[in-house]
């Protein structure tokens, strides 16, 4: 037959044969193609792509060695030459408000992240996997280290006996780490709630603990500077916990590609929320950059402000603080600019007839076919993020810089 050479086509592909099966398998006669996703599962493993578990695990591992490193090794490099001592046990109480305020983006990043995905038209309903359950676990246990520090009058308990639990009812500071123990204990029994405002109560009664215990009513205007850290430590868990399930969201949205749905939808409404995502992390940055301002200027006043940054412990870190945020904002920029070039191609303008996932032109460039590309910086992006957090808490373990 013209165009046939051994059973094969002149394209080079097998076509069904009288058999009806395109593999050369038995099968029905006058069957069409085989199931794609049949054949896949009867390919050898060597021929499927190979799924990227290790290398998030590699980034998992780095990530949390560099929360471990930066507190611990951090108090001895900040107060190297300064003259300053830090209170006992700085690096370790660094290292457990590192995991508490880790713990705090995990519930409300998810519920940030998923009232995002639901003003997403056409998106899927069915959220990643909780990450609530074990947050709030590592909260509790980091909450509980820190009361019995408070416990122990500010130093690292050695035996039982240190630990005075009726004396953290009669001090403000004892208060406070009571609240948030019970916090995080409440958000352990309602992780699995279906009310969002229930698992968003203890998170808000965390930060507010915080903020107050930054601020001690022997300094000046006590409640100013709490609100200052409040809306400060508000702002960095939405930025972090959102980036992070934003990100777990797209690479879910993006996977149900193959499964029955349009082509290229998941990847479509997975750029739609990146971009949703984007448009707020401006007020973010925002609010985090003019409450930072604000509360160094607090600590340090203005005619002393260079000086310390390289003469104080504290400052030390504020530094290292702020070129960390830098290069966090750098990426930021970078995605934010990968999805301007690509989002006017992948998404439908107003109103257009085109639909959400309909391909882009054969001739693009591959960065403004795909705006996921993104997703490379905004991963690198709460990496660094992580590390800022662990700067952050270093900070609350340094002595705080005098008021010349």
């Amino acid at each position: 037959m013209p165009g046939r050479l051994g059973g094969v086509s002149a394209r080079g592909t097998r076509p069904a044969d009288d058999a009806g099966r395109a593999d050369g398998a038995p099968g029905p006669a006058g069957a069409g193609p085989p199931d794609r996703a049949r054949v896949a599962a009867r390919a050898p493993v060597l021929l499927r792509p190979a799924a990227p578990l290790d290398r998030s695990l590699g980034y998992v591992v780095l990530l949390a060695l560099a929360a471990f490193v930066v507190p611990l090794l951090g108090p001895s490099l900040a107060l190297h030459g300064t003259g300053e001592v830090a209170a006992p046990g700085a690096g370790g109480i660094a290292v457990l408000r590192t995991v508490l305020c880790a713990a705090l983006c995990v519930p409300v990043g998810e519920a940030y992240a998923g009232w995002l995905a639901r003003r997403v038209p056409g998106a899927p309903v069915r959220p990643p996997p909780s990450r609530a359950v074990p947050a709030a676990a590592a909260g509790f246990l980091a909450a509980l280290g820190l009361a019995c520090v408070v416990a122990a009058g500010n130093l690292i308990p050695h035996r039982l006996a240190d630990l005075d639990t009726a004396g953290l009812y009669r001090t403000r500071d004892g208060v406070l780490a009571l609240v948030e123990v019970n916090a995080f204990l409440l958000a352990l029994l309602w992780a699995r709630t279906r009310y969002p405002v229930c698992r968003l109560v203890p998170p808000a009664a965390v930060v507010a603990a915080e903020a107050l215990r930054a601020h001690p009513n022997t300094e000046s205007w006590p409640l100013f500077g709490s609100a200052l850290t409040a809306v400060h430590l508000t702002c960095a868990v939405l930025w972090l916990g959102g980036l992070w399930q934003v990100l777990r969201t797209v690479r879910l949205w993006r996977a149900s590609d193959g499964d029955g749905t349009a082509a290229g939808a998941g990847s479509a409404n997975g750029a739609a929320l990146l971009a949703a995502y984007a448009r707020r992390a401006a007020i973010l940055l925002a609010a985090l950059a003019l409450t930072g301002a604000m509360s160094t200027v607090r600590r340090m006043p203005p005619a002393t402000l260079l000086d310390q940054l390289v003469t104080t412990a504290y400052g030390r870190a504020l530094l290292a603080k702020l070129v960390l945020v830098t290069g966090v904002c750098a990426l930021a920029l970078t995605a934010r600019f990968r999805l301007a070039a690509a989002l006017p191609r992948a998404l439908p303008r107003p109103g257009s007839s085109a639909r959400l996932h309909d391909q882009p032109r054969t001739g693009d460039p591959p960065d403004a076919r795909d705006p996921l590309t993104a997703c490379a910086p905004a991963r690198a992006e709460v990496a660094v993020l992580g590390v800022v957090v662990a700067v952050s808490a270093l900070l609350t373990a340094l002595p705080v810089p005098i008021r010349w």
